[in-house]
């Protein structure tokens, strides 16, 4: 199978994020002399040559254009706009599995198509991510040559053994690609006197006649991009390796970037969470709390403050109930454990004195009288570890077969990882069988469970795809030794090099019915640069402290899961990535935030550009959108009247005045107010990790299904419509004609001079004072050359050639196109996408079709589940088809409590995500279907959107057009069904 790809919203956002940065910037070839050493004429086509032409990326634009161009971009990105270009360093923040590689090797073709670049260099951090980055380019090649009109591009992984493929690389006219790790370039470059251990790159070559790699690489002038930055160039020499690569620019993409040089475009972990861009996590917690017959001491801490002290956990006995549990106490030299523990048997007479405290910086510990001694993290008399192990693999593999009954008719196939960190526990060469103890246990834990009559559909209906041999379903990735033996390893070596080839070659095989292995086992060191989207559970089996981080654990399989025909499966209900973990769900929740925290991701934070974008209509109809400075502005209201920290956390104040409906903001901002309240909710959620434990499965209620008033309701919302859109054209014509009439006016293109006075200190060279001076427009100082403005306004608006060409026939506006061609381009086109978005809407028109919403598939308790405390209400078996209510807001769930305690309401359902209206703007789910019994006995049939306001000229623009289209629908099926938006029920009741 092949994996397929489709381009998304939010990856073409990031492309244009980074493009639209040399909006101006004409195509230009450029030129460079390559110089053969006559005494190194080792290369047969270079024989009777003194030179070869090497072509390079060429930079019409100025700096202050691009800065100017940066600065758009960032105000419309909702980014803090930057101030100077850095060097031409440009930054992209993508959550991980949401497409990073796909994204910059668009990028790559889309600049091609523009601006006629041709030379990228892809720098890595690891042979992990080289390897990824080298698959990825192969996997959608196919893609892009299509998706690109077929254009040539070449890539290659960068080997010293052939320094000929960068002479192909400097002279071609083609886009080239070269990936390359930073080792290969860092060392010892700029000091002669270590040229024989500088990297091969760095010194002459016989195969390049005598040039360095380096130098004809620098000569193309290269866009580097780099691939985890933060792991990249954190240290002096590697900055100067990457100088040395002489950039155009340097764009840096990552997730979790350290130094964030000129933002330009930004989705974080919650954006990828909640629109649901990555698989949603759950922790299934394999921990002991239990207690068991033998005594049982943690080291927490140890101080030295008003004399040594330790916290230890231990048995307390709870002389009230008499049941034993676990509780941390505070204990001092000489203190006996059976006395703190409330008389615990297990430490009577067992030594459990304590005989010496050290507080020593590094050699924190505690001793007992016993000769027991305890670093801190220690733990004596823990639950076995091998039972927890077991434990974790037979959850996993419970966990997989769970997921199997429901994933293979929709053909996703199932794959689980276990991360281990001695590979003898599963290979061991010293046993006869070579079995290690996790591939021992694993074998016999997938044969009790494979064998339990709850997985009999798996055997009898896929026994072609599900072996139920243990030994055919796993697989380990390890290096290996000369002799084909596996081995430990850093992660880092050649033999892991091999390791990471094969994972990325066995990708696409792995996601195929046809392999049966469905289990990986993989060393914990190769934990980054490679992930599968096919991976729903995670497990981490480690002998010693887990150096893993939870971002690097779910990292290999947050990427949204496909079926056998290589299509992404977007239905929330089927991307959940299990981890399976020895700690406490609150343990892995408190430590993946910390880390998301120090990885520049600030929870709960407001910052003064937060309000950037905000647009409202006024009392004359015109739009406004707030301006960083007038979002700044706001900002400092809500920190001067206490509604929020000077660090951006909102107070108690702000939610207690937003709950009395009290909460206003000054008169000049007062009708931004609903919008900015709204963003400061979003701006404070968080990443809702599930716990696995709290999991309960929803299910019709088939009497209520089966019930009069269902029956009645299915059959008034059941009926299916097209849509077709009828847009005016005159009054589409008219408001862009308007609208490019009043558009600013076009100036010419400036050169700009700067004049510095530079003064040198020993702090360095600074600039003391400059002066800008306008020199003259572009035109004056180059031949103007005039694009096919009609085909690129065709190209960006799909809007018909004579449309254009009459549009901009009216406007009179036509002639400061010939001052400055690109920014008449830009603004016009902006102007007709805003006006042709701004009227689809309004010329919809929808009508029945003889189809209908199947019931069965549309409500069915299939895989659908819910988390107590978190989304899930209990409701009455009279009212509801199910009997839960799955609920996406507090706004919902009030809404369901109170229908359930409303003896009004006779039967209402949360509408399934499967119950969708096609719009224009993309599928719509309406919230609610209600049955109300009014005061004289009559039934009234509603179905209703839960938002947190009345008026949906308050809604953003796509959720207030979906709503439009929605209510469109509902009146061309006229089955009687009354179709309202509300923030509770009494609203709704009073329609009737």
């Amino acid at each position: 199978m092949k994996l397929k790809f489709v381009d998304q919203p939010y990856q073409t956002d990031a492309v244009n994020a980074i493009c639209d940065i040399f909006d101006g910037c004409e195509v230009k070839d450029s030129l460079f002399t390559i110089e053969v050493d006559q005494r190194n004429q080792l290369d047969f086509n270079a024989e009777g040559v003194s030179y070869f032409i090497g072509h390079s990326n060429k930079l019409s634009i100025n700096d202050f254009t691009m800065l100017e161009n940066v600065q758009s971009i960032q105000e419309h990105n909702d980014i803090q706009m930057s101030k100077s270009l850095q060097n031409r360093n440009f930054t992209i923040e993508m959550e991980t599995g949401t497409g990073k590689t796909y994204v910059y090797t668009k990028t790559i073709l889309e600049m091609n198509k523009r601006y006629g670049f041709t030379k990228f260099i892809i720098v890595v951090p690891s042979i992990a991510i080289k390897e990824g980055v080298n698959n990825s380019l192969n996997a959608t090649k196919d893609h892009f040559m299509e998706k690109y009109d077929n254009v040539v591009y070449n890539y290659f992984v960068y080997d010293s053994n052939h320094l000929e493929r960068i002479r192909e690389f400097a002279t071609s006219t083609n886009i080239e690609i070269m990936i390359i790790n930073i080792d290969a370039f860092r060392k010892s470059f700029t000091d002669p006197s270590k040229e024989t251990k500088a990297n091969l790159i760095h010194r002459t070559s016989d195969k390049l006649n005598g040039n360095k790699p380096i130098d004809l690489i620098a000569g193309t002038n290269p866009i580097v991009i780099i691939d985890e930055p933060q792991s990249v160039d954190g240290t002096k020499k590697s900055k100067e390796a990457i100088a040395s690569l002489n950039p155009l620019c340097t764009l840096r993409y990552s997730a979790t970037h350290k130094e964030l040089y000129n933002l330009m475009y930004r989705l974080t972990p919650v954006d990828a969470y909640q629109e649901n861009l990555v698989k949603h996590i759950e922790v299934a917690s394999i921990t002991s709390n239990e207690a068991s017959t033998k005594p049982y001491v943690k080291l927490m801490s140890v101080s030295e403050k008003n004399g040594f002290s330790c916290r230890l956990e231990i048995y307390v006995n709870n002389k009230k109930t008499g049941v034993i549990g676990k509780k941390v106490v505070t204990a001092k030299t000489k203190d006996d454990l059976w006395e703190l523990s409330n008389e615990v048997d297990y430490y009577k007479n067992n030594g459990y004195i304590i005989d010496n405290i050290d507080c020593f910086p590094g050699e924190e510990s505690v001793t007992f009288s016993n000769g027991e001694f305890l670093n801190i993290g220690d733990v004596i008399g823990n639950v076995d570890e091998s039972a927890m192990k077991r434990a974790q693999i037979r959850q996993t593999i419970e966990m997989h077969l769970n997921k199997e009954l429901h994933y293979m008719k929709q053909g996703i196939k199932v794959l689980s990882l276990f991360f281990i960190d001695e590979v003898s526990k599963y290979r061991d060469y010293s046993r006869e069988d070579e079995k290690g103890d996790y591939q021992i246990w694993f074998e016999e834990e997938y044969s009790k469970l494979i064998n339990q009559p709850r997985y009999k559909l798996l055997r009898e209906k896929y026994g072609d795809y599900i072996s139920t041999d243990p030994t055919a379903v796993h697989d380990g990735y390890f290096a290996q030794d000369g002799k084909g033996r596996i081995k430990n390893s850093s992660g880092t070596t050649n033999d892991d090099e091999t390791t990471y080839q094969l994972i990325m070659k066995d990708k696409e095989r792995l996601l195929s019915f046809d392999e049966p292995i469905r289990f990986i086992f993989s060393h914990s060191a190769l934990k980054e640069g490679w992930d599968n989207p096919n991976v729903f559970q995670v497990c981490t089996l480690v002998e010693t402290k887990d150096t893993m981080t939870k971002r690097q654990k779910i990292g290999r399989g947050l990427r949204i899961c496909v079926n056998q025909n290589g299509e992404r499966v977007l239905e929330p209900k089927y991307n959940t990535l299990s981890v399976i973990a020895n700690e406490s769900y609150k343990e892995f929740a408190s430590t993946l935030q910390k880390e998301l925290e120090s990885d520049n991701f600030k929870f709960g934070i407001i910052e003064p550009i937060s309000f950037t974008g905000i647009a409202v209509k006024q009392h004359d109809g015109k739009l406004v959108e707030l301006t960083q400075k007038e979002s700044e502005e706001i900002f400092n209201y809500l920190v001067k009247n206490e509604y929020m920290t000077s660090k951006g956390k909102i107070t108690n104040k702000y939610h207690q005045e937003k709950h009395d409906d009290k909460f206003v903001l000054p008169e000049q901002y007062e009708s931004f107010t609903p919008k900015v309240m709204k963003r400061i909710d979003n701006l404070s959620r968080e990443i809702e990790i599930k716990d696995a434990s709290t999991k309960v499965p929803v299910k019709i209620n088939k009497e209520v299904q089966l019930s009069p008033e269902f029956v009645s309701l299915w059959n008034k919302i059941k009926q299916k419509t097209v849509y077709t859109i009828n847009m005016d054209m005159d009054a589409f014509k008219k408001q862009a004609i308007e609208q490019i009439q009043n558009m600013p006016h076009i100036r010419a293109d400036k050169i700009d001079a700067q004049i510095t006075n530079v003064d040198i200190t020993k702090q360095g060279v600074k600039d003391v004072g400059h002066q800008v001076r306008e020199l003259g427009a572009v035109y004056e100082f180059e031949k103007m050359t005039y694009p096919d403005f009609i085909r690129r306004l065709q190209d960006s608006t799909g809007l018909l050639r004579k449309t254009i060409i009459e549009i901009v026939a009216k406007s009179g506006r036509l002639k400061e196109f010939y001052v400055n061609p690109e920014e008449w381009i830009k603004q016009v086109s902006k102007i007709l996408l805003s006006v042709k978005k701004e009227n689809l809407t309004e010329g919809i028109k929808y009508e029945k079709v003889d189809d209908y919403y199947e019931q069965d598939f549309i409500f069915n308790d299939e895989e659908l589940y819910g988390y107590k405390d978190r989304n899930l209400l209990d409701v009455s078996s009279e009212k509801n088809i199910y009997d839960h209510v799955i609920y996406d807001s507090e706004i919902e769930r009030e809404f369901a409590v109170d229908a359930e305690n409303d003896d009004d309401v006779l039967l209402y359902a949360k509408l399934p995500s499967r119950f969708k209206i096609d719009t224009p703007i993309g599928n719509y789910n309406p919230d609610w279907a209600v049955v109300l019994n009014t005061n004289e006995g009559e039934k009234l049939y509603f179905v209703a959107e839960t938002k947190g306001t009345e008026n949906i000229n308050d809604l953003k623009g796509t959720e207030k057009k979906k709503i439009l289209c929605g209510r469109k629908h509902f009146e061309v099926i006229d089955t009687g069904i009354k179709y309202e938006v509300v923030k509770e029920l009494k609203t709704l009741k009073s329609k009737c």
